[in-house]
C-alpha cells in the first residue's frame, strides 16, 4: 500500500500538474499542513473546520461527488450492520473491559468501535503498515477525483460485507495517493463521531517501550501509529495501530508481546482472520489471547473451540454455524456446529466474517472464568 501508482508520474498536461502528493517533501507554494481531524474528516466526506487549509480543496466538484458518495455508503452500513450491532452489543456484551485487542485487523476500526464502543484503549495489530501522516499536497480536478475515487474501493469490501480482502485493499492503496492504512482509520475516525487530537509514531523495542522510529532497534521490530482521539462522550482514547508479524517468529521478537505485557488484560474481537488461529505457525498469539483476555468475541475464523477448556470459560453462541467457506475447506469445525445446535444459538440480524450475510453469520462470545496476569 505504500507504493505510488507508477503511471502516475508519467501523466502529462493539466493532470499531471494536479498530481496530489501525500507525504515526502512539501512541493513549492504547499498548502499550510492541515490538523489530523481535518484531513480524517475530509477523507471521510465530511465538511473540515472553517479556516482550514483544506476548505479549499473541499471546494471541488470532485471532493463533493466524493462527500456524496461517502454519506450514501454510511446511511447503508449504518442501517444495515452498524445500529444492528450496536442494540446486540448493548444487550449481550454488557461489563466491557477498557482495553480491546483485535488481531488480525487491519485498519477495521469500524468494527472494532461498534461490538467495544465503551473500550478506552484499543490495540490492533496487523501486517499491513500505517504509512505516513495523510497529507494532501496540490489537489485539482483530476487527481483528486481519481484519488478519492481509489480511497472509495478500498473500502468496498468492508463497507458491504464486512471484511477487507486484503489483496484488493494493497492494490488499491498501492495504487492511490493515500497510501497505508491510515487514511482508512481515519476516515473510521471521523464517521464513528470521533475527533482526532494527536498522531505520533514510533517503534517498539524489545522489553515493549516505545521509542522514536529508527531509534536503534531491530528492523524487524513491530511499529506503532498512536492516535489521541475524543469520543462524543468528551473522554479522550487511545489507538495503537501496529503493524507486526503475529506469527510465532515475529511475535517471539518484535516486541509487540512485550508492548501488550504492560497493558491490562482485556476483551478481544477477532473476525475474518483466514483461519490462521489453527495453525500452529500462530500458537503463541493464540495461547496469549486465551490467557489474557477476558471475553474474547468472534467468528469462526478465531481460535478454535477445541482450545476453549470447559473449566475456564463459558461459551455463548450466536447465529448460525455453516462452516468455512470453499476458500477455507480444511478449516471445519464439528463441535462447533455441534455447540450451536446444542445451545439453539439465537439468530443474530447482522453480518460479520466470510459468511457476512445476516441469516450465515455466527459469532461465539467466550468469557473467562479467571484471567491471568502478565507473564
Amino acid at each position: 500500500m505504500i507504493t505510488q501508482l507508477a503511471a502516475l508520474s508519467r501523466w502529462t498536461g493539466s493532470i499531471a500538474t494536479a498530481l496530489v502528493i501525500l507525504t515526502g517533501a512539501a512541493p513549492a507554494q504547499a498548502p499550510k499542513e492541515s490538523a489530523p481531524n481535518d484531513m480524517a474528516r475530509f477523507l471521510a466526506g465530511m465538511p473540515p473546520a472553517e479556516g482550514s487549509p483544506l476548505a479549499e480543496a473541499a471546494r471541488q466538484p470532485a471532493w463533493r461527488r466524493h462527500a456524496e458518495a461517502m454519506d450514501a455508503a454510511w446511511a447503508n452500513i449504518e442501517k444495515r450492520q452498524l445500529s444492528k450491532i450496536r442494540t446486540w452489543t448493548a444487550a449481550e456484551l454488557t461489563n466491557p473491559s477498557p482495553v480491546l485487542y483485535y488481531m488480525f485487523s487491519g485498519p477495521d476500526f469500524l468494527y472494532a468501535d461498534a461490538f467495544f464502543p465503551s473500550a478506552t484503549t484499543y490495540v490492533m495489530a496487523a501486517l499491513e503498515p500505517s504509512g505516513p501522516a495523510p497529507e494532501l499536497r496540490r489537489a485539482r480536478g483530476d487527481s483528486l477525483s481519481y484519488s478519492l475515487a481509489q480511497l472509495r474501493s478500498s473500502l468496498n469490501s468492508i463497507l458491504n460485507y464486512s471484511f477487507f480482502r486484503t489483496r484488493e485493499m494493497r492494490t488499491t492503496l498501492g495504487e492511490n495517493s493515500f497510501s497505508g492504512t491510515l487514511p482508512i482509520l481515519y476516515i473510521f475516525l471521523a464517521r464513528t463521531g470521533k475527533t482526532i487530537d494527536e498522531l505520533s509514531f514510533y517503534d517498539i523495542t524489545e522489553d515493549g517501550s516505545l521509542v522514536a522510529p529508527g531509534a536503534g532497534v531491530p528492523k524487524d521490530a513491530a511499529s506503532v501509529a498512536k492516535i489521541l482521539f475524543t469520543g462524543s462522550d468528551g473522554k479522550q482514547r487511545t489507538l495503537y495501530y501496529i503493524r507486526t508479524d503475529l506469527s510465532n517468529g515475529g511475535w517471539r521478537k518484535g516486541g509487540f508481546k512485550a508492548f501488550s505485557d504492560k497493558l491490562e488484560p482485556g476483551d478481544a474481537l477477532i473476525k475474518s482472520a483466514s483461519y490462521l488461529l489453527h495453525s500452529g505457525a500462530f500458537s503463541d498469539v493464540r495461547d496469549y489471547l486465551l490467557a489474557r483476555s477476558k471475553r474474547l468475541v468472534q467468528d469462526d475464523s478465531g481460535v478454535p473451540l477445541t482450545y476453549f477448556k470447559k473449566e475456564e470459560w463459558t461459551l455463548r453462541p450466536y447465529g448460525r454455524y455453516l462452516g468455512p467457506i470453499a476458500l477455507f475447506p480444511s478449516n471445519h469445525q464439528s463441535r462447533l456446529g455441534e455447540l450451536f445446535r446444542r445451545e439453539n444459538a439465537p439468530r443474530i440480524d447482522f453480518g460479520i466474517g466470510y459468511r457476512f450475510r445476516a441469516n450465515e453469520s455466527n459469532v461465539l462470545v467466550a468469557d473467562k472464568l479467571k484471567v491471568e496476569a502478565a507473564r
